[in-house]
């Protein structure tokens, strides 16, 4: 049986600064309008993207799962 993990609430609320959406946004950016991107910022993009989607899916699951 799988075991259920509680998400504090703090967590799931946790918000980026803005300045990190907005450093992946400036990255796509610039891949979309055909600038090659070094290899640290590919990394760095992957990271950003990787932070993203697992914020997000703890944010999904703790409104999933019932508190308490």
């Amino acid at each position: 049986m799988p075991e259920t993990i509680q998400i504090p609430i703090s967590l799931a609320q946790f918000q980026l600064p803005q300045a990190v959406p907005d450093r992946l946004q400036f990255l796509l950016d610039r891949q979309d309008n055909g600038d090659a991107l070094s290899q640290t910022e590919q990394a760095e993009a992957e990271g950003l993207v990787a932070l993203a989607e697992f914020l997000s899916l703890l944010r999904l699951r703790s409104t999933a799962m019932p508190q308490g």
